[in-house]
């Protein structure tokens, strides 16, 4: 979908192929191929063929193995390099010296050399709105007495800030908020850089690199929209979120105390109707490209909200219940089945307290915060009401 979406923005000369294919995260020649297999194909012709097959020069696990025996226990305190030269010269390793070094690291027997220093410079902002957004958060006493959590979200490109919010904590729900109201305002966007915090990476050790491929609740979240996340490794590579809670922490309690604000409710309402407008006409600033990299969000909102939730997978048991944080859902009588027992099904937490038990697509049922169900009739009534 977002190929076609790019593919028809550079047809009408909306963008070029440099920056669709920025966007689509490829090289220029690769929008280039898959522009002509779309004309040719279509949306059949952009599948990778490559995907069915093995790779002619695949090594083998019994390979592997043999070449990380040896090193365990013969070469265990030799560098890559000086074993790669023991592996080649008198074991008859064909094998390239990269290949060793990469298989060594992967299993754990030897570490990555520490990269050299850089050249830093100021990284430029991304071209246009949507290409890449900022999450972040400060504690602060925002008025007297008190100290909130302030939620940010950003876009890089013009430091417009699409959403800002009071919470008491931190956490998974606020991260959440923030998106969906990105995503409600504007639509999909590409990118978003983040801290390590907990709710947004795992880490196998505090400080370290964050773990890409088991996903905390959030990060299941923004694979499911196709938003990529980035991580941020120090406070500088934060630094545009860092300078605008600098300004939010001069400018924003003088303030809510200059009306009186006290109580989070007045706070967040005078956010989002006051402050933020006047912010971003103040120290927003022109993108260098006007066109915007948003995606509109067509489907309903009952949808997003699914996504952007707490789930759990469970086991129905013997008498069609669900068993989640101390509560037991049961499963009331479906038409399209007997009984869900042992089926496998999702439990989706939202940030009211209410629950609701999914098998694949199908809504079976929703509960309130303390695990009573509620009826259809009832779901559309406060459907109505909200």
């Amino acid at each position: 979908m977002r190929f076609t979406e790019l593919f028809t923005r550079w047809t009408e000369s909306q963008l070029t192929q440099v920056e669709a294919a920025m966007m689509l995260g490829v090289s220029e020649r690769t929008f280039r191929r898959y522009c002509r297999h779309y004309e040719e194909e279509g949306a059949q012709g952009l599948y990778d063929a490559r995907l069915e097959k093995l790779a002619h020069n695949a090594v083998g696990t019994d390979e592997l193995l043999q070449m990380l025996m040896l090193f365990e226990t013969r070469y265990s305190t030799f560098s890559a390099a000086h074993f790669y030269d023991k592996y080649r010269d008198n074991h008859n390793g064909t094998r390239s010296y990269n290949w060793v070094r990469l298989a060594l690291q992967e299993a754990g027997l030897t570490k990555k050399a520490k990269k050299r220093g850089a050249h830093r410079r100021k990284r430029e902002r991304a071209a246009m709105n949507g290409m890449l957004l900022h999450q972040d958060g400060s504690t602060h006493e925002w008025v007297a007495g008190q100290h909130w959590d302030l939620i940010v979200t950003m876009d890089d490109a013009s430091s417009t800030v699409y959403s800002g919010f009071f919470v008491e904590e931190e956490g998974t729900h606020s991260s959440f908020q923030g998106v969906a109201e990105v995503i409600e305002q504007e639509g999909l966007f590409c990118s978003l850089y983040t801290d390590r915090g907990r709710h947004y990476w795992l880490t196998s050790t505090a400080g370290g690199k964050v773990d890409k491929h088991n996903l905390t609740q959030f990060g299941r979240a923004m694979a499911q929209l196709g938003i990529e996340m980035i991580p941020a490794y120090s406070p500088e590579a934060r630094g545009r979120s860092e300078r605008l809670f600098g300004t939010l922490q001069q400018r924003l309690p003088k303030e809510l105390a200059l009306l009186g604000i006290c109580e989070m409710a007045q706070a967040n309402q005078f956010l989002k109707e006051v402050y933020w407008p006047s912010h971003n006409a103040r120290f927003a600033i022109t993108p260098h490209i006007e066109e915007t990299a948003f995606v509109p969000w067509n489907d309903s909102a009952s949808k997003l909200a699914d996504i952007l939730c707490l789930q759990e997978q469970r086991i129905v048991a013997k008498d069609n219940t669900v068993s989640y944080q101390g509560k037991t859902l049961q499963i009331p009588k479906q038409h399209n089945r007997p009984h869900y027992i042992k089926a496998k099904v999702n439990v989706h937490e939202y940030a009211n307290g209410k629950l609701a038990i999914f098998h694949g697509p199908r809504k079976l049922a929703s509960y309130d915060k303390h695990g009573n169900l509620i009826s259809q009739q009832q779901e559309v009534s406060m459907a109505k009401a909200a």
